[in-house]
């Protein structure tokens, strides 16, 4: 039955950097969409002063999370760089596996243009699921 999958299947297949690169764009984008909650959360001063600490941790674990993804599209550019266009890689069991539309769209047209994700959505917009 899986070999039956995989043989119906089409082959997507594509130069190794240029999968990468729509990679790190990804990548980017996340980085910046958790940097844009840091401000609102450092705001919310509801909680009081017995909470600062904890809240503190949370905007530091948030800050860490923006400068790894930054650090891993950084490295994966930079490596990038050094791989010959001539690797070609099938992508299609990969683009199989993510589950935002707009993810697997971005990374799977050969072709970059802009953010994955909607970026200047107005606050409350939200896609239901």
């Amino acid at each position: 039955m899986q070999a039956e999958y995989l043989s119906s299947a089409t082959a997507m297949e594509e130069t190794l950097p240029d999968v990468l690169m729509r990679v790190v764009s990804e990548l980017h984008d996340v980085a910046y969409l958790i940097e844009r909650i840091e401000p609102q959360l450092a705001a919310v001063h509801a909680d009081g002063a017995e909470h600062a600490a904890e809240r503190m941790m949370v905007l530091q674990g948030i800050d860490l999370a923006v400068q790894k993804t930054r650090g891993l599209a950084e490295f994966i550019d930079t490596i990038t760089g050094s791989i010959p266009a001539s690797w070609i890689v099938d992508v299609t069991t990969a683009l199989n596996l993510v589950k935002l539309a707009d993810m697997q769209k971005a990374l799977g047209n050969g072709m970059r243009h802009g953010h994955s994700q909607p970026i200047g959505k107005a606050a409350g917009d939200f896609e239901a699921f």
